[in-house]
């Protein structure tokens, strides 16, 4: 036996501190999910992902809710309006105007993100459809016959049709990515050349000035290629992929968190200033006020970020994700911090994930931002505690 030497007191009971140690930042707090209360109010496609993405049950419950999404009428509806070619109105990214009671005038690949968001598998029929001219649409050319809606009336021209091209390409390969085909060499091909492009900008000296005087306005150079908001959609559903490309990553994330500009995002294309809203030129969260203004798209930013891994790094988007989560009731459900009316959004980016309810009216009007803020929870690495 080993003597002290020295009597034990209350003081020495306390060990000295040791030096040199760096001690284990605190588990993150478990976020409780309301499953019980999605389950009476949301629509099927939320009960679904409920389940199986942020309660992540498995067994005969998620046995059971498996096929609900497939029962969901607006989601039927969206399939049987695809044509026979497997696109939506000979169109790529149009989205139905706010007055438009169903879907009409919907591009194809919102409405494929919209029916994965709805639930529906890449094999489903109307996914698996429209798999081959998305497919066709990551080709490296520059074929006038694949820009669709972006042709416009007359012959475009050689500038315009690069530039199309190269958007309807992220773009597909951003709802492809989604669909589950992050292993198929065309879409790695695809993605590689994109982040290629990408990165050689953001390491530029063009990347600190990207804005050139034309006339009496600023606009983005023409050789400028900033990320886009389908390269961050298709970076989001491409894990393996981004663990390949860590520094690249890196880059990005730098460019991401930087403040937006005030300029406009438009930019030089021939001769002609063309709006270009899909770039992403910053942080497009970077306060409160931004949060509140469009809770809709702040939801689509920081599930992006998780998505990304990048929430995590950011105190400012963990702080507002924080106070999304504090704006639920004891129950688990969110409501607004001011009013009581329904989150919307006119973003456009937003129309694919939301809102999947139909009835926007009663309580299920908490419906998708609940579900979402427990989705992000979970893909953020948080413990999930569903009630």
């Amino acid at each position: 036996m080993t003597v002290p030497a020295q009597p034990l007191s209350q003081g020495n009971l306390i060990p000295a501190p040791l030096t040199g140690v760096t001690q284990a930042p605190a588990p993150p707090e478990p976020v409780t999910f309301p499953v019980s209360w999605l389950l009476e109010n949301a629509a099927a496609p939320i009960q679904c992902r409920a389940i199986t993405e942020v309660a992540r049950m498995t067994g005969p419950v998620a046995d059971a809710v498996s096929k609900l999404p497939y029962t969901y009428p607006p989601a039927l509806l969206l399939a049987v309006t695809q044509g026979a070619d497997g696109t939506w109105n000979r169109c790529m990214l149009g989205i139905p105007s706010a007055r438009a009671e169903r879907f009409e005038g919907v591009g194809t690949i919102p409405a494929v993100r919209r029916l994965l968001e709805y639930g529906w598998d890449r094999e489903s029929p109307p996914v698996a459809h429209a798999r081959r001219v998305l497919f066709r649409l990551l080709a490296e050319d520059d074929d006038p016959a694949y820009l669709y809606e972006l042709a416009g009336k007359g012959a475009p021209d050689h500038d315009a049709i690069i530039r199309g091209r190269a958007l309807l390409r992220e773009a597909a390969a951003a709802v492809l990515a989604q669909a589950g085909y992050e292993s198929d060499p065309r879409l790695r091909g695809a993605a590689r050349r994109i982040m290629e492009r990408v990165a050689s900008y953001l390491r530029s000296p063009l990347a600190e000035k990207p804005f050139v005087r034309i006339g009496n306005q600023h606009a983005l150079a023409a050789e400028a290629t900033p990320p886009s908001i389908y390269t961050l959609q298709m970076l989001a559903y491409m894990p393996l992929f981004r663990s390949e490309n860590y520094e690249l990553l890196e880059v990005l994330y730098s460019h991401l968190t930087q403040p937006l500009p005030r300029t406009e995002a438009v930019q030089l294309i021939g001769k002609k200033v063309a709006p270009m809203p899909h770039l992403v030129l910053g942080d497009h969260l970077p306060h409160r006020n931004a949060a509140d203004a469009d809770v809709p798209f702040a939801l689509v930013w920081l599930e992006l970020m998780a998505r990304l891994g990048f929430l995590r790094r950011n105190e400012n988007w963990c702080k507002l994700f924080e106070r999304f989560l504090d704006d639920r009731d004891e129950r688990g459900v969110w409501h607004p911090h001011k009013g009581m009316a329904a989150a919307r959004s006119s973003n456009p980016f937003v129309w694919s994930s939301y809102p999947l309810e139909a009835n926007m009216a009663g309580e299920d009007r908490w419906a998708d931002p609940t579900f979402r803020l427990g989705l992000i929870a979970r893909l953020a690495g948080r413990p999930i505690e569903p009630v």
